[in-house]
């Protein structure tokens, strides 16, 4: 077994670029690590350039199906201090693999609801919020220009594999993308403080929910075309909620109206 041992391998230093986001775009591929992630991007027929396993990394807990699975891939081994260079986590597992991104397509809209993000900044919330979203079987969320990289390392790791499952629309323009879905039939949903109804009093019919920035909410121009302003009512002192926690409270209510009927 060939095991590599020089981090200035050209394999290894093209795979520590895609820590950053212009060569994962450059490449049109980025980085998925630990056997979990791994064995769903096989299930769900991710296609997965390479795998680097570490020469220690202990394959007692793989099923042979999956590391029969995995040796079908284009896999090399590397040392330990070479694999620490790569990987982006404390106590790295021993495997990564880098998987080429899904093709942007353009939004469905078969639909109830479709979740849209107005310049998401934090990657756990991102990562959060698509795996709800696959938790609520939704296949689709719209993701505005400024919103953290979907395939930031944080991102993906968060989203604990529904990354594979969920079509993210990358908008270049929000605004014209939710108008756009208003021509189908879709109504706008947003969350203000300053609303008047809440959100269990809301039509989640053919809606677009967006979730806005950390900071600032949604943008005074996707708050301009809403349809339909909200509110999560809250009974103590605080005045909001993470972004995750509120798009995770907005996507429940609409599985919950679901399981009634």
């Amino acid at each position: 077994m060939n095991i590599i041992s020089s981090k200035d391998n050209e394999i290894i230093k093209n795979i520590r670029k895609l820590k950053e986001k212009k060569y994962r775009d450059l490449e049109n591929s980025y980085i998925i690590e630990g056997i979990k992630l791994i064995k769903e991007a096989i299930e769900e027929n991710a296609v997965i350039k390479q795998i680097v396993m570490c020469e220690e990394f202990s394959d007692e807990e793989i099923d042979k199906d999956t590391m029969f699975e995995i040796a079908r891939h284009n896999l090399i081994y590397v040392t330990k201090s070479v694999f620490n260079i790569i990987t982006d986590v404390k106590t790295p597992q021993g495997i990564i693999a880098v998987v080429e991104k899904k093709k942007n397509e353009d939004a469905s809209y078969k639909e109830d609801i479709i979740i849209a993000l107005d310049d998401i900044q934090d990657p756990g919330n991102l990562g959060t919020i698509l795996r709800t979203a696959d938790s609520a079987n939704l296949k689709q969320i719209i993701v505005s220009k400024n919103t953290v990289d979907v395939y930031n390392p944080k991102v993906v790791r968060s989203t604990m594999g529904a990354i594979f499952r969920i079509n993210i629309v990358e908008a270049d323009n929000l605004k014209e993308e939710l108008e756009n879905a208003k021509t189908h039939g879709y109504k706008i949903m947003v969350t203000t403080l300053d609303a008047k109804k809440n959100i269990y009093n809301a039509d989640y019919s053919k809606t677009v929910i967006v979730i806005g920035n950390e900071a600032n909410g949604v943008s005074k121009e996707i708050k301009d075309i809403a349809d339909e302003k909200v509110i999560i009512p809250m009974l103590g002192k605080t005045e909001s909620l993470n972004a995750s926690v509120a798009g995770s409270i907005m996507i429940y209510e609409y599985v919950r109206r679901k399981l009634n009927k």
